[in-house]
C-alpha cells in the first residue's frame, strides 16, 4: 500500500521549503495539485518532473475514493495547495480522513503556514490562540463575532483583501475601537508589511491605503 504525503509549499518566497519536502516532491508517484498552473511554477524552479494532478475545493469529493485506490494500488501520492500547509483553511482534510478510514499511512510534512509568523510578529500573547480561519461570509456572521468578542484568547483569521476594511469595521462595532489588532500582508514576500494598533487605527489605516495581496489579522483577546 502506497504514502500520503501532506507536504507544505511557500507561503512567498520560495526558499521557504524544506529539503525534506523536495525530495518528497521528486520521488511520489503523483502530486495532487490545488492549482497545477501555480504548483508547475514551483515545480519547475526546482526541476521537479513529478506528474501532477488537479485536487481542489471544487472536486475534491468526486476524486477522494479514485485517489485512495491509487493509494491502495502502492502508488505513493504528495498532496500540496498554492501556498503553506494544506488542509489549513485549503482542500486536505476529505482527503486525509479518507486515508486514515482506509488504513493508509499519513506523514504530514513540517513546513510553512501563514499565521505562524503573522501570530508571532503581531506582539500579542501566543501562549494561548483560537485559529478561525475565514470568517462566515453571510450567515452566521454575526452570531461568530459575538461570540468572538467574548474570546479571552488571541485570534487569528485569514481575510480577503477586498473585504478586510469590512471586517476591520466590524471590529470596531462587535470588539469596541480600542482592541489590539495585527495586520500583516503578503508574508515572506517583496512587499510584506505589519500594520498594528487598535481596531480604531487600523481601520483607519487600510481606509486611507488600500490593502493588497494575502492577509493575516491577529486580535486580542477580551481582557
Amino acid at each position: 500500500m502506497g504514502k500520503l504525503y501532506i507536504v507544505p509549499t511557500p507561503i512567498g518566497n520560495l526558499e521557504d521549503i524544506t529539503l525534506r519536502a523536495l525530495r518528497i516532491l521528486k520521488e511520489v508517484d503523483l502530486i495532487l495539485a490545488e492549482d497545477t498552473r501555480t504548483s508547475g511554477k514551483l515545480l519547475h524552479h526546482y526541476s521537479i518532473g513529478t506528474p501532477m494532478q488537479s485536487h481542489h475545493m471544487h472536486n475534491e469529493h468526486r476524486t477522494v475514493e479514485n485517489i485512495v485506490k491509487k493509494l491502495q494500488a502502492g502508488e505513493n501520492i504528495a498532496l500540496i495547495s498554492d501556498a503553506g500547509t494544506p488542509a489549513i483553511s485549503d482542500p486536505g482534510f476529505l482527503l486525509t480522513r479518507a486515508c486514515v478510514e482506509s488504513g493508509i499511512e499519513v506523514d504530514c510534512l513540517p513546513g510553512a503556514t501563514a499565521f505562524v509568523p503573522a501570530l508571532v510578529n503581531s506582539g500579542l500573547p501566543n501562549d494561548k490562540f483560537v485559529f478561525e480561519g475565514f470568517l462566515p461570509v453571510k450567515k452566521g456572521r454575526q452570531t461568530r463575532f459575538l461570540l468572538l468578542a467574548e474570546e479571552t484568547r488571541s485570534i487569528i483569521l485569514y481575510e480577503s483583501p477586498h473585504k478586510l476594511v469590512k471586517t476591520l469595521s466590524h471590529f470596531v462595532t462587535y470588539f469596541g475601537p480600542e482592541r489590539q489588532v495585527s495586520v500583516s500582508r503578503e508574508i515572506s514576500k517583496m512587499y510584506e508589511e505589519t500594520i498594528r494598533g487598535t481596531a480604531a487605527e487600523v481601520l483607519e489605516h487600510f481606509t486611507k491605503t488600500p490593502p493588497k495581496g494575502e492577509i493575516v489579522i491577529v486580535v486580542a483577546g477580551k481582557k
